[in-house]
């Protein structure tokens, strides 16, 4: 077992494991620990009461952050003619129909977000065991099918993530950089946890939000209290 280093050790001393930490703290502490040599990325994850299993169980949707991710995402739109030319002018990293598809089969996906317009979904429909597994299946529920690319490419620029339920019933994103101020990042989290709150499917029994924690890439979990986080 690889030793921990001294780093982590102290930031592991910092934090109660068993306390549930209210929000404004757990930033503060999350912060305080975030002492690697790069800008590390902050992470909420929920464990929610559903079995994504069941179709009424599945949470699923896109939330804009409102201070950003402090990432750039690179942006692919399946597009032509004018619509092409729109993506393009609204910041698209890459844009194309047939070609884009022979790319995305080569196996050429440099991006992280797909937008397509409604009549290029013949072309990327066939693209789906490729792009589905890995989440990039443009949707019309997540808006990215769509005809109004201008609005999904700077959505998508702006910091708008996407979320879906794992299997174990878990969902988890990245929200934002531990370089943001508190006050930033208590936004975006309330904000991220807001919208699977209002996501909570039909199907959900008992307790849908179970447990919550907050860390950054090389720092330890920070437990939320939930009760409190969702106000």
């Amino acid at each position: 077992m690889a030793k921990k280093g001294k780093r982590l050790r102290n930031a592991l001393e910092s934090v109660d494991r068993v306390k549930q930490y209210e929000l404004a703290e757990a930033v503060k502490l999350l912060k305080a620990n975030a002492t690697a040599k790069f800008d590390e990325t902050v992470e909420v994850a929920l464990n929610l009461g559903v079995d994504p299993r069941h179709a009424d169980q599945m949470v699923r949707g896109v939330v804009s952050l409102p201070n950003g991710t402090g990432k750039t995402v690179r942006v692919a739109v399946f597009a032509k003619d004018a619509k092409a030319e729109e993506a393009r002018a609204a910041g698209a990293d890459i844009v194309g129909a047939e070609d884009l598809a022979e790319k995305v089969q080569a196996g050429e996906m440099d991006f992280e977000r797909c937008i397509a317009t409604p009549d290029m979904m013949a072309i990327v429909g066939r693209l789906g065991r490729i792009l589905g597994p890995r989440g990039l299946m443009p949707n019309p529920k997540l808006g990215t099918v769509t005809a109004d690319v201008k609005g999904a490419v700077k959505a998508a620029k702006a910091g708008q993530v996407e979320f879906r339920v794992e299997k174990a019933g878990i969902i988890h994103a990245g929200i934002g950089k531990a370089s943001f101020s508190e006050q930033a990042l208590i936004e975006n989290i309330g904000a991220f946890v807001d919208a699977i709150n209002k996501a909570k499917p039909t199907g959900a029994k008992g307790t849908y939000m179970e447990r919550a924690t907050v860390s950054s890439t090389m720092g330890p979990g920070i437990k939320l209290n939930v009760a409190t986080l969702l106000g």
